[in-house]
C-alpha cells in the first residue's frame, strides 16, 4: 500500500484535479479525492464511499474514500478540506470523475503505474 500511495500522491496533478482552479502544489489533494478512490479501487478492490462534506469544505462539497475488502478505510484526501473537517453519511453515488470531457481517474491510473515502473 504504501508504494501506491507515493506513487498516487507523487502523480496528483491540477489534471487530474476535479477543482482545478483552486488546486497548488500547496495543496495537492483538491479535487483529487474521486480520482484517488478509483485507483485504490483498481489497485486493491472494495468500494468507493462518497458522503457531502459537512465541516471544513463549502456547502455542496462531497468526498470520495476506500473501504478495502478487509473493512480497512483508506483516504489520502481529507487534507484538501483543512483541520475542521468533517463527512457526513456515505450516500449511494458513482464519484463522476469525466465531467469535463476527459478521463482523469485514467490520466491519474497512467501517473502512477509510471511511477511505480521507476
Amino acid at each position: 500500500m504504501a508504494d501506491v500511495e507515493a506513487a498516487l500522491r507523487a502523480s496528483w496533478s491540477k489534471a487530474t484535479s476535479d477543482d482545478p482552479d483552486e488546486w497548488t502544489p500547496g495543496n495537492p489533494t483538491r479535487g483529487q479525492c474521486a480520482v484517488s478512490a478509483l485507483v485504490i479501487q483498481h489497485y486493491f478492490g472494495g468500494e468507493v464511499l462518497i458522503a457531502p462534506v459537512i465541516a471544513g469544505g463549502g456547502s455542496d462539497e462531497y468526498h470520495c474514500w476506500n473501504r478495502l475488502p478487509s473493512g480497512e478505510v483508506v483516504d489520502f484526501t481529507t487534507d484538501q478540506f483543512g483541520p475542521n473537517f468533517a463527512a457526513g453519511e456515505p450516500v449511494d453515488l458513482t464519484p463522476i470523475v469525466d465531467d469535463r470531457g476527459e478521463d482523469r481517474s485514467m490520466l491519474l491510473l497512467q501517473a502512477v503505474e509510471r511511477h511505480l515502473s521507476d
